[in-house]
């Protein structure tokens, strides 16, 4: 099933792309099963993940491992002025990076694994998630701790809410299958490497 394309504008870079890109790197060649790519997502995966999105409506939303925030600053840009994003990410290096440059009172940064989502919006009061975008690699990560990442997303998500995520490998959706109710497909050429996108919703 191939989902409906809807363009964004350009979002703003507030620091050069080459200085983001040796960031990546760097941590790629650190940690490379935590990144999965050695550059961030393409505009354009970034922009028919986030075509799925009810801007208008959407109040709550969650990034898991933003990296260097090709996704959180159009996440920022689009979002409603009330709305708030929570972005957990466990490389303290980008925590760092994101801190310093995108300065948005809607933001909260934390170092944090996606498996305690749960009790990271009940701790400040925000309920359920809306939308939960994430491009972390699940099939490096051990079975369990995968496993209890997608229990807890699924979880946490609102009824009209989803669960946007892209992967290299679709080696995740029998999990993906597994937890949700409902799980839609996409294949994403342009993007260094081709991505597989899932909507998950209940």
């Amino acid at each position: 099933m191939e989902f409906s394309k809807q363009g964004t504008k350009d979002s703003r870079q507030p620091m050069s792309q080459s200085k983001q890109f040796f960031l990546f790197a760097k941590n790629f060649l650190k940690h490379p099963k935590m990144l999965g790519s050695i550059i961030p997502s393409s505009p354009f995966l970034v922009r028919r993940m986030l075509s799925h999105v009810d801007w208008q409506n959407a109040r709550v939303l969650v990034e898991y491992g933003p990296g260097v925030g090709t996704f959180t600053r159009e996440i920022l840009r689009q979002m409603h002025p009330e709305a708030t994003l929570l972005v957990l990410e466990t490389n303290e290096d980008f925590v760092e990076f994101l801190k310093q440059t995108c300065p948005d009172p809607r933001l909260e940064i934390m170092h944090e694994s996606a498996e305690n989502i749960e009790q990271v919006l009940t701790e400040r009061g925000l309920g359920q998630a809306d939308y939960i975008i994430a491009g972390i690699p699940l099939s490096t990560l051990p079975g369990p701790v995968k496993d209890s990442i997608l229990s807890s997303t699924q979880q946490v998500i609102a009824p009209s809410g989803a669960f946007l995520l892209y992967q290299f490998s679709p080696s995740v959706l029998p999990h993906l299958n597994k937890t949700f109710p409902k799980v839609q497909r996409d294949f994403i050429p342009l993007n260094f490497l081709p991505a597989h996108f899932y909507r998950c919703s209940s």
